[in-house]
């Protein structure tokens, strides 16, 4: 009956973040905000509550493998999402449209992945307040990367893509009050199917004798992912190209956060000092597929098909070979 309630969460999770995305598009439409704010920011905070309410319910229920490698696990499983997309839909070249700005947001991702990789090496269990010092050094860091973007020139858009959004702004009938107060109880709703994916995934854990780490950074992380996986589907499907690359890209530094914030209910040292060595096959994943993302926003424009889809597909090769290794480890 467990597999039924955890399935059911996650229908719910992915009703909830359709509508998250549908709000979201409109208010970057309506509002003096564009897409690459809404993703980052609105868009990427909203669908990554089931990850805050997983984390801080597994850490609660004292299961700090599940809180850990349901954020790690999910920002793989978010890089994996857009390398799949941008395949699908590899003929309007994704990355070739995505504004550099989204660099910025990525780097700030792999500075913070690496600081989780080396905290995890090093194993220093200390604390300060009550919360580990590697947590603190994170949330300083994911406050200070936040801080610098906010000040950095936007780079102007595309006329491709102005002229796609314009065309999707005739789609839409939502007032943006109306998408505010829509936004804002799907949010809530996503809040709750979190909460209810983390109780029915330790269950889950315990009744199948896969693991903790296992669950945490396959099952939950690719459930609690899921409203990132619909989100950015309908961007796509909406022509938001920056709105899909911001939900990902944001998803992912405030996952890194969401580690710090599970510190501060952890009441045995250091969370990152007490979990499975097996996480460390995720944070050198994510490095490893966050340069990927960094190349592909970065280079030159390609007309070949073959060349353009090189690093997505190595996406992909690193995302199963390090489940895999999560698997066996």
């Amino acid at each position: 009956m467990v597999f039924v309630y955890f399935l059911l969460a996650a229908a719910v999770t992915v009703f909830a973040a359709i509508k998250l995305s549908t709000y979201a598009d409109v208010m970057s439409e309506k509002s003096r905000m564009g897409g690459l704010l809404i993703g980052t920011v609105l868009l990427a905070g909203a669908t990554s509550l089931p990850e805050v309410t997983t984390s801080i319910s597994a850490v609660v229920i004292n299961n700090p493998d599940i809180a850990v490698g349901n954020m790690l696990g999910s920002n793989l499983f978010n890089i994996f999402i857009l390398a799949m997309f941008d395949l699908y839909f590899r003929q309007k070249q994704l990355f070739n449209g995505a504004s550099r700005d989204h660099l910025y947001t990525a780097g700030l991702g792999l500075l913070l992945t690496v600081s989780t990789l080396v905290a995890l090496i090093v194993r220093v269990d200390m604390t300060f307040i009550g919360i580990g010092v590697d947590a603190l050094i994170i949330a300083a860091l994911y406050g200070f990367g936040i801080y610098f973007i906010g000040k950095q020139p936007k780079a102007p858009e595309t006329n491709e893509e102005t002229e796609e959004e314009v065309v999707v702004s005739t789609n839409h009938s939502i007032s943006l009050k109306r998408a505010i107060i829509g936004f804002g109880l799907a949010a809530l709703v996503t809040m709750a199917a979190g909460t209810a994916l983390s109780i029915t995934g330790d269950r889950i854990a315990v009744v199948t004798g896969l693991g903790s780490s296992f669950v945490g950074s396959f099952l939950i992380a690719a459930s609690t992912s899921l409203p990132e996986a619909a989100a950015v589907f309908m961007a796509l499907k909406l022509r938001n190209v920056n709105l899909a690359f911001g939900s990902i890209l944001g998803s992912n530094i405030f996952n890194m956060l969401i580690i710090a914030m599970s510190d501060v209910f952890y009441q045995n040292g250091s969370i990152l000092a007490d979990v499975s060595s097996s996480h460390l096959v995720s944070a050198v994943g994510i490095t490893l597929l966050s340069i990927l993302v960094m190349y592909s926003i970065l280079r030159q424009r390609v007309t070949s098909t073959v060349r353009y889809v090189l690093p997505s597909v190595l996406v992909v090769l690193v995302y199963f070979v390090s489940s895999y290794l999560i698997f066996i480890g």
